[in-house]
């Protein structure tokens, strides 16, 4: 009797250590995304077989994207209005609540991607989201990681008049502030 109840507790210690959150794997990352627990053999990229662009996979239509959410194709993914079906609004999609938000992201419906503090779970410092480096920051804006948002010069790309930044117009001024783009005034950055 105690060897069975021994088993039973290393079983119930094994689960706790596994994600509470669903379609994540051991690993902490997404099921479908994490290499190492792809099901079948991935490519040699690391991803599904069908869905890798460079393999050529059945599930990639010519133009590049997902088959049945390719708007030129006519995916089966896309409604009337050009939208992901579920996620469109006005065909009310199942991914939409009530409120007309996305679900998983409704704090009003308790959605997935919502965590007990009512932020984006990715994006929560007290959770430990994906998005927050060891620094506690948003990953992309962190100098100290090397951030996809952070240009080689440790000033934010968007804001970087040298790299064309979204928020930089062709006259080298902050878009919304330039008269000659239509906005307020004419700060340069220079």
């Amino acid at each position: 009797m105690e060897g069975v109840r021994g088993e039973e507790s290393e079983e119930d210690e094994i689960t706790s250590e596994r994600p509470k959150t669903k379609n994540l794997c051991e690993h902490g990352l997404k099921r479908s995304q994490c290499k190492d627990c792809i099901g079948g053999s991935p490519c040699e990229h690391g991803r599904q077989r069908s869905q890798c662009k460079e393999c050529g996979g059945s599930s990639i239509c010519e133009h590049g994207r997902i088959r049945s959410q390719c708007k030129d194709c006519g995916g089966g993914g896309i409604c009337e209005h050009g939208r992901i079906r579920s996620q469109c609004k006005d065909c009310g999609g199942s991914g939409i609540c009530k409120h007309r938000r996305q679900r998983s992201r409704c704090k009003d419906c308790g959605g997935g991607s919502i965590c007990e503090h009512g932020r984006q779970r990715s994006q929560c410092k007290d959770c430990g989201g994906g998005s927050i480096c060891e620094h506690g920051r948003q990953r992309s804006q962190c100098k100290d990681c090397g951030g996809s948002g952070i240009c080689e010069h440790g000033r934010r790309r968007s804001s970087m008049q040298g790299l064309r930044g979204r928020g930089i117009c062709e006259h080298g001024r902050i878009r919304s502030s330039c008269k000659d783009c239509g906005g307020g005034s004419s700060e340069c950055l220079e």
